[in-house]
């Protein structure tokens, strides 16, 4: 027979999913600090040299969609990365609305340097590669179930609760 639990039980920190993915991301925080030290990166500025990588030129719009960053945020970011000349922003020759962001030849460069990144992150969880794609893989399929709540949950408008 299965119990419930009672609302006061509910409330506890140690139940919260979020909670514990909070403190998940905290802890990658520190390791991925250490871990790109001596890049001279923020992980956010690792990840928008990713996807970068990944992709070539993208526009900033494109950038922003893609590491899930508004542009209040990405811009200063950008703005850094191209003050160490790690990345160069223009306008679209063909849509002058929009700006392109590639990388640099230094930022290329740094690409060979960033390979060991994920190495020793991976290798700090102390989980073995089949246990890190089993959590990636259930990770993106909590985003995706999530982001479709929200956007039912937009979609439906107001509520009266």
């Amino acid at each position: 027979m299965t119990t419930t639990p009672d609302a006061e039980d509910l409330l506890r920190l140690e139940h919260q999913v979020c909670f514990a993915l909070h403190n998940a991301t905290r802890a990658f925080g520190g390791i991925y600090r250490d871990a790109l030290k001596d890049l001279g990166l923020t992980y956010p500025q690792y990840l928008a040299m990713i996807a970068l990588w990944q992709h070539g030129e993208l526009t900033v719009k494109r950038l922003g969609e893609l590491l899930r960053l508004d542009s209040g945020t990405l811009s200063p970011l950008l703005k850094r990365l191209e003050t160490a000349g790690l990345v160069v922003r223009e306008r679209s020759a063909l849509d002058e609305r929009s700006v392109l962001v590639r990388t640099t030849a230094a930022g290329e460069a740094l690409r060979a340097e960033a390979q060991s990144v994920p190495v020793t992150v991976a290798r700090r969880t102390g989980l073995d590669p089949s246990d890190l794609r089993e959590l990636r893989a259930l990770l993106g399929r909590l985003t995706d179930r999530l982001d479709a709540a929200g956007a039912g949950a937009d979609a439906a408008g107001p509520t009266d609760c």
